[in-house]
This record gives C-alpha cells, structure tokens and sequence, in this order.
C-alpha cells in the first residue's frame, strides 16, 4: 500500500450511504424498465406523465442508466478504495444532468412534472455534487489507490 493512507471511517460512512443512496434508483430504474406502466402507476404518475414518458426518446434512458448505476458503481469502488470511484460519480451527474436538460428544455411539456419535483432534482443534483467532491478529496489524500 505504498502511497495510500488508511481509510479514515468516514469513507465508510460515505460510501454505504452512496450505495443506499444510488440503489434506490437502480430499483427504481429497473422496475420502470421491467414493468412499464405497472410501476409508473404505483409511482402515482398521471396517465398524462405515463405517456409524456412513454414517448421520451431512448438516450433519456440511457442517461438515466448511467447515472444510477453510475452512482451505485462509484459507491462501491469508494468502499473498495478505487481512484474510478470519482470518474464512476461524474458519470453519474452528467447522465442526471442529461436528464434534467430533457424535462427541462428539451421536453415538449415540461409543466406535466409533478409539483415540488424540483425539490428532489435538487437534492439528487446535490448528492451527486459531494460525492464527487468527497471521491475527489479523498484521491487527493491518497485514500484512494
């Protein structure tokens, strides 16, 4: 291990959290992939919303892909004490920033967004934002090899 300092706690802490964190949006990607409409109507969407979905364009969902398994990816090379984990979380936010530049600009209706999702977006947008920070941080200190 020469060159590499050892793993402080919080990197443990950070990393669960990054796999919990992401894991709720691989269940959650996959069950809309698997079931469609099922799921998207457990999800409380509109009928409006489920055909706003229906008809995105198929890089959507490969940028949503990537930032959820991204995501999951990057947790698990943080735990594993990878320099990819970073690489593995900008990945991540550029396939949710691709998806935001779809509801946002890109998508013919973007009001059918239910009420206060920005919030969440926000919150996503955030977490993405310091765990790239923090694998940044720790490759830096030589935590991650």
């Amino acid at each position: 291990m020469i060159g590499t300092s050892k793993a402080p706690w919080h990197l443990w802490a950070v990393g669960v959290v990054a796999i919990l964190w992401n894991a709720f949006g691989c269940v959650d990607f996959t069950l809309t992939q698997l079931q469609g409409e099922v799921w998207l109507r457990n999800m409380k969407m509109t009928e409006a919303q489920i055909a706003a979905f229906g008809a995105m364009p198929a890089w959507t969902h490969v940028a949503w892909a990537v930032g959820v398994w991204g995501g999951l990816l990057g947790g698990v090379l943080l735990l594993l004490r990878r320099r990819l984990a970073l690489p593995a979380f900008v990945a991540s936010f550029a396939g949710f920033l691709a998806g935001l530049l779809h509801t946002y600009v890109l998508a013919p209706d973007p009001d059918l967004m239910p009420e206060g999702v920005w919030m969440m977006q926000a919150v996503i947008g955030l977490g993405c934002v310091l765990f790239i920070a923090y694998a940044w941080r720790q490759s830096k200190a030589g935590v991650l090899r």
